[in-house]
């Protein structure tokens, strides 16, 4: 019997070895014996390997990469010239939060990097899942992995997990740089607070990018072709980012009365509607998020009555206050990636591959 359970391991992993080719000899060798007693975490840490590799190696990653970088580039040119203006001549550090100023701050030229990131990333997720399934089904390779010993919904996690992967290497490795180069120019300590800040941001820019990730694999397994799955996702980004704003404000100014005519408190009830529209997008709840997270001293997303402004002293929220103010948008933003994504699996799961 127990002759009978090593033979099988190794016939697993040689039709693994044989199916995916890069990871031919070199990928199993790196299987360790406890692996291999869980064929499913094995399978899945072989698929996520040779998925990164061939998804950093690829064209589309690499130019949106750079464009990524140069913008960074660029924005943290522009902190860093009009750093010392904003911090001042005389400024505590340790108020001052130096290091997210550093992401913040600018010369009035260009939009700040987390704004930028607002508007690419759904593009790095798009390019990055577009293709997951029906390339592999146009090429044939999806009907000959999964009659292996692969599971779906492992060949599905698989499919999302290496693009999170790539995609929290590459933000915490530029968020790391910004530090770096903070370090260098300013010789200030960075703060255990804004250390916490930084990393929730990246862990909040991977949940947008991951959102959009998802969407795209579940269009590339409703769509049999690539092009239609990428030219849909491209469409779904520019309603929510263009056409959406732009008719809400149509909507707005077609039923809502003059502002000219209304009290301040039913101004300021009117533009409560409006933002709560606005956060039906994922963009506006990642924008929402980042602003209160990089901006300690901004205490709502709201306008503010004088009674609500009546005894506030003119001081930074803690990271903890931060943190409750962004969590409906936090929240928002892990329900609707995981509700996509369950959507995908059930859509992936009832497919069928054979024609």
């Amino acid at each position: 019997m127990k002759y009978t359970n090593v033979t099988l391991k190794i016939i697993t992993a040689s039709k693994l070895g044989v199916l995916l080719k890069s990871e031919s000899i070199m990928g199993l060798k790196t299987i360790s014996q406890k692996d291999l007693q869980n064929p499913t975490f094995s399978n899945l840490s072989v698929i996520v390997r040779k998925e990164v590799k061939d998804l950093v190696s690829s064209v589309r990653f690499i130019i949106l990469a750079i464009l990524i970088i140069l913008t960074f580039l660029a924005t943290m040119y522009a902190s860093l010239s009009n750093l010392k203006n904003t911090l001042g001549a005389n400024y505590d550090s340790t108020k001052s939060f130096v290091y997210l100023k550093l992401l913040t701050s600018g010369d009035g030229n260009l939009p700040r990097f987390h704004v930028f990131i607002g508007f690419l990333g759904p593009l790095l997720g798009i390019a990055l899942g577009f293709d997951a399934v029906n390339s592999e089904r146009n090429n044939g390779t999806l009907i000959k992995m999964l009659s292996q010993p692969i599971y779906r919904d492992t060949l599905l996690l698989a499919k999302f997990t290496s693009p999170i992967i790539i995609v929290a290497t590459f933000f915490l490795s530029l968020f790391m740089l910004s530090v770096g180069v903070g370090m260098l120019y300013t010789g200030v300590s960075i703060e255990p607070s804004e250390i916490i800040r930084i990393l929730v941001l990246i862990f909040l820019t991977v949940l947008y990018v991951g959102f959009w990730l998802s969407i795209s694999i579940m269009l590339s397994i409703k769509y049999n072709q690539t092009s239609t799955s990428a030219l849909l996702a491209i469409g779904i980004w520019l309603f929510f980012s263009v056409f959406y704003p732009i008719l809400l404000q149509m909507c707005m100014k077609f039923f809502l009365p003059d502002p000219n005519t209304i009290s301040q408190d039913e101004l300021i009830y009117y533009n409560s509607i409006i933002m709560d529209l606005l956060r039906f997008t994922p963009n506006q709840l990642y924008m929402d998020a980042t602003t209160i997270l990089l901006m300690p001293s901004v205490r709502s997303l709201g306008p503010l009555t004088m009674e609500q402004m009546t005894g506030t002293l003119p001081s930074n929220l803690t990271t903890w206050d931060s943190l409750l103010i962004v969590w409906p948008q936090l929240s928002g933003l892990i329900a609707v990636t995981i509700l996509v994504f369950a959507f995908a699996y059930t859509l992936f799961m009832r497919k069928e591959i054979r024609n």
